[in-house]
């Protein structure tokens, strides 16, 4: 039904909101020794839940393909995390997040004045 109702973007939807958490967890971690920044391969994602969706059959592990980031200049401490770089991927993410969102309101938007006879 959400794939029916809303195409691509209950999904993508989704997977940005759980990207974002990824991201923000960086940040958070970026003054951790050892730790690796991480993030989600958000099209490999996109495709195997739609696939999942449609009752393909998936890779097992789930539909979120975590990816370790390879730094541009690792720290000595072996912290990965480059905190320009995981602002600039927040704030990309944040902006697609927030146009995926105004397209499913949009969407509810027009089921509902469908609804009332408007």
């Amino acid at each position: 039904m959400n794939e029916r109702l809303f195409g691509i973007h209950g999904a993508a939807l989704t997977l940005r909101s759980q990207r974002m958490g990824v991201i923000a967890s960086n940040i958070a971690n970026a003054a951790t020794p050892g730790y690796k920044a991480r993030d989600i391969d958000f099209n490999a994602a996109l495709d195997a839940r739609l696939a999942s969706a449609r009752g393909a059959v998936t890779t097992p592990g789930g539909d979120a393909r975590m990816l370790y980031r390879a730094p541009t200049m690792p720290s000595l401490d072996g912290n990965t995390v480059e905190l320009g770089r995981e602002q600039v991927a927040f704030a990309e993410n944040a902006v697609a997040y927030s146009a995926t969102l105004s397209f499913v309101q949009g969407k509810v938007n027009t089921i509902t004045r469908a609804l009332k006879g408007e």
